[in-house]
């Protein structure tokens, strides 16, 4: 028979290699690490209110554990560095956990030159952490802004501030929540990490063969299905996983050398992907750490920004989709075989691992006053259940042992990056905060755009995407939006459109050339070179890039709760809008008067007539 979770030939009764059989010291410390990440961060929704100098430094511990610990590194003496720093870096936090009482008594003012150096080892840590995690970007953005917080009372003019003593600098960013251990921290720790885990546990499973199964049969029979194929598994991929690396890489090793088998040129094949791939970050519903963030610092229910979010992400996915058929036309890309098909009997056996837990998790966030982390806890739970079986209904206790351990080490490992961007993103907001220059940021771009709306927000578009070529979306998101985000609300975007229009250009920084981490890594599973890749995704995305200042012309596409017929109409109008900014671009039949009149019209279709 074929296992489905494993697309091999395997007999009947033959038995499962275990996860007990020649395993190595690290791979025994690296699930230890990873079942006390899952347990902690589980055990923080059911524990009821653990003091935040006390959750939010152990979530910073596991999260240094596992990056100084078994992340690869280049050379030797980075190896040594990370065991050194890791080791005092953990024994910081573990000092701020357990002597917590005191230090919540000290109002973010350190005492003696023991807490000022467990200060310094702390930022340093969160550094290295970033660094080791994400490159070298954020903590450099970071430690200028520090650099800023001690020495800024020097400098002259309007982005000078007041002296802040270093004790109370330090201690506010390190002992109390102004900085490491703030708000940010909190969601990603308690919100964040457990869609985490409930993400690395649905992928453990025949979820992922399902999800393929279905997007194959549904997409594979029309025009450019292996393409289209791309684009839903894509889409389903997302609202697993919200990491925009991940799902090119994973769905990437499927479909693009399906693609490039059905005679795809390879940088149309992964372009496809790269761009699909991006959309999984504004996926319902789980969707990127970012929004998660978001909802902290709009003070609302993640419900609320994911049903706003909803039209603008479905577009995202038509848009691809439509952009596709058009290079269909173009180079006359027909639709798979019959027989490449799966067939209906194993989509019916394999889709109810992917559907099951997300079906309880909507039903538990839109119908029961549980909280979004309570109910993916609870969905969670019934993912260990579901991966016993697979797709056969055959149950495999060895298989499932095997099952857990790949979803704690992976939920461990994607936590521990996770922490690493917030964490360091937050000290960025903390040094903010205390001197005030965000609001100086915020008068220079109303000064900068002349009291122009749109002025604004293309400045603020730009400055997302300038900033996401070498940050994660959720950092370059956090950033952003601190420094812009009061300026669209003063001009009078409401809160929720400016976060959103913030966020939208954040993530597309991942096909936006010179620096497209998603096009890299499409580019490198199809073979081919990164340039036409970037080309090609840019073509089919362009209409990507005007559609969040379609929802700020059309602002009823964001409220679908409470006028749900006028955003399906909105939604309908900068749908039409956005696909004919698409065709202009992509031209299928290359007649020279498509491009100018396409957007044109395009544009005619978003921005009159707004509602």
């Amino acid at each position: 028979m074929i296992d489905p979770d494993e697309g091999r030939v395997i007999p009947p009764d033959a038995p499962l290699a275990g996860p007990l059989r020649q395993i190595a010291v690290r791979d025994w410390a690296q699930l230890g690490l990873g079942i006390a990440s899952v347990g902690f961060h589980l055990y923080l929704i059911f524990a009821g209110l653990v003091p935040a100098l006390v959750a939010r430094p152990i979530h910073v511990i596991l999260a240094a554990a596992w990056i100084f610990y078994f992340l690869p590194v280049r050379t030797t003496f980075e190896r040594w560095l990370g065991y050194v720093l890791g080791a005092v870096g953990i024994a910081a936090a573990a000092y701020v956990a357990l002597d917590y009482e005191t230090l919540v008594d000290q109002y973010g003012s350190l005492e003696g030159p023991l807490q000022v150096a467990m200060g310094c080892v702390l930022i340093l840590t969160v550094l290295e952490m970033a660094r080791r995690s994400v490159k070298i970007i954020l903590p450099t953005i970071a430690s200028i802004c520090l650099l800023y917080g001690v020495f800024g009372h020097l400098v002259p003019g309007t982005f000078g501030h007041g002296e802040l003593p270093f004790t109370y600098f330090l201690g506010t960013l390190t002992i109390a929540e102004g900085g490491l251990w703030s708000s940010m921290a909190e969601i990603s720790s308690e919100t964040v990490a457990p869609f985490i885990i409930l993400g690395s546990f649905i992928s453990a499973g025949a979820a992922g063969t399902g999800f393929m199964a279905l997007a194959i049969q549904v997409a594979g029979r029309f025009r450019a299905g292996a393409a289209k194929v791309a684009v839903l598994s894509s889409a389903m991929y997302g609202t697993i996983s919200g990491v925009a690396a991940a799902n090119t890489a994973s769905t990437g090793m499927v479909t693009i050398p399906a693609m490039k088998r059905l005679g795809y040129p390879p940088a149309m094949a992964a372009a496809v992907e790269a761009v699909a791939s991006t959309g999984g970050q504004i996926m319902p519903p789980l969707m990127g750490a970012g929004i998660f963030v978001m909802a902290e610092l709009l003070h609302t229910d993640y419900l609320s920004i994911m049903k706003a979010a909803t039209p603008s992400a479905v577009l995202f996915f038509a848009t691809v989709w439509f952009g596709v058929h058009l290079f269909a036309i173009r180079w006359n890309l027909s639709g798979m075989r019959k027989e490449d098909l799966p067939g209906w009997g194993l989509v019916l056996r394999t889709l109810p691992f992917f559907a099951v837990p997300f079906g309880m998790l909507l039903w538990l966030l839109v119908f029961t006053a549980y909280t979004a982390p309570y109910a993916a806890a609870l969905a969670t739970v019934v993912t260990a259940v579901l991966l016993l079986a697979d797709g056969y209904g055959t149950i495999r206790f060895r298989r499932w042992l095997h099952r857990l351990w790949s979803g704690c080490v992976e939920a461990g490992r994607q936590i521990a990056a996770i922490a690493a961007i917030i964490v360091c993103a937050s000290l960025i907001v903390g040094v903010f905060n205390m001197t005030g220059v965000g609001v100086k940021i915020t008068s220079l771009i109303l000064s900068a755009s002349g009291g122009n709306l749109w002025i604004a927000l293309i400045l603020t578009g730009f400055a997302g995407l300038v900033l996401g070529m070498e940050l994660p979306t959720t950092a370059a998101y956090i950033i952003t939006v601190a420094v812009a985000g009061p300026a669209l609300v003063e001009l009078g975007v409401p809160e929720l459109y400016a976060h959103l229009f913030v966020f939208w250009y954040a993530l597309l920084c991942t096909i936006t050339p010179p620096v497209c981490g998603n096009v890299f890594i499409a580019a490198g599973l199809a073979n081919t070179a990164w340039l036409p890749v970037a080309w090609r995704s840019m073509q089919l995305g362009i209409g990507l890039f005007i559609l969040p200042l379609g929802f700020i012309a059309n602002p009823s596409m964001l409220q679908i709760s409470a006028t749900p017929l006028l955003a399906l109409a909105a939604s309908a109008k900068v749908g039409l809008g956005v696909w004919l900014f698409s065709a202009a671009a992509i031209n299928p039949k290359r007649q020279w008067w498509v491009t100018p009149l396409g957007a044109l019209a395009g544009g005619l279709a978003i921005f009159t007539f707004g509602f």
